[in-house]
């Protein structure tokens, strides 16, 4: 489960198709049980909606809003996840200059052990497979 919004609530799938498992949650403050969520996961397709501005507020106990890539990068690392892409983009990369967002995100993702990337129109199954 992940939280996102008290009244959007969003989820997290694991897909899993052969030996290949991608967990994709667009939109996301926190996952509950991290290391459950991205035990063997191959690709991570996650939120976009902030690079390195922190959208995460409390509201009572509940954490909503959207957490950074930079974060999400970090969990991916700590769990053994090699790969991410990161669809739902915000301001912060659809105003950027694309080659020098997908570059700063590429270093984020190097930082954490993490090839990284940004979705782009036209990526197909066939790329992402490809990128795995």
């Amino acid at each position: 489960m992940v939280a996102h919004s008290l009244r959007a609530p969003a989820v997290g799938y694991r897909i899993k198709s052969g030996r290949l498992t991608v967990f994709y949650v667009p939109d996301l403050a926190a996952i509950r049980d991290r290391a459950a969520a991205l035990h063997g996961v191959a690709l991570y397709v996650g939120d976009g909606a902030t690079v390195t501005r922190s959208l995460v507020r409390r509201s009572g106990d509940d954490l909503v809003g959207h957490v950074t890539v930079g974060a999400q990068l970090a969990w991916c690392g700590e769990e053994g996840v090699k790969r991410a892409i990161f669809t739902h983009c915000g301001s912060e990369i659809v105003r950027s200059d694309a080659r020098g967002i997908e570059a700063r995100i590429r270093k984020l993702g190097l930082e954490q052990g993490v090839e990284a990337r940004v979705a782009n129109d036209g990526l197909s199954l066939q790329h992402v497979l490809a990128f795995c």
